[in-house]
């Protein structure tokens, strides 16, 4: 059961990691369209920095299976070092906790917030509904359930070990 869902974690966290990586690609190549459109050709296209907005968002979002994966986000390193082992494990216990709520918190309020969006549309990209954007946040805090989670039953705390 513990390796059937650690392997199911690293699927959703890869998958979730690619899409992230698309993002900041699509967000740089916009970025220099932009560059080049209102610099070169004095004729800037406004739809391009909502779009780069909308990636940026998402990246974040996507990324955050991965980094709560690798112990790199709620890290708690000088506490976590001078506590004794038995201590430690509460602490882990603690900060998996406190993750799960703060996710389960975006997850509802975020859709919620979806919601809410769809008849607002984006400034640039009228066609397109702001229920996109801000669906980002319930769906990337919902597969970083499954890090938090895969870092409590197999810890990957690099962030810790590089530390100085």
């Amino acid at each position: 059961m513990k390796s059937a869902f650690l392997s199911l974690g690293r699927g959703i966290s890869a998958l979730s990691l690619g899409f992230a990586c698309l993002m900041l690609v699509l967000s740089a190549c916009l970025g220099m369209f932009q560059v080049v459109t209102r610099f070169v050709f004095e004729q800037p296209a406004e739809w391009s920095e909502v779009l780069i907005r909308f990636f940026l968002i998402w990246m974040v979002f996507m990324a955050l299976p991965e980094a709560f994966r690798i112990g790199s986000m709620v890290s708690i390193d000088m506490l976590h070092r001078l506590s004794p082992p038995p201590l430690r494990r509460v602490l882990d216990v603690v900060i998996m906790v406190a993750s799960l709520a703060l996710l389960a918190v975006i997850i509802w309020f975020g859709w919620d917030y979806a919601q809410r969006g769809k008849v607002q549309s984006m400034a640039g990209l009228e066609d397109l509904s702001m229920f996109w954007a801000y669906l980002a946040l319930p769906v990337g805090s919902a597969c970083a359930i499954f890090g938090v989670i895969a870092n409590f039953l197999e810890p990957q705390n690099r962030e810790l070990e590089t530390a100085q």
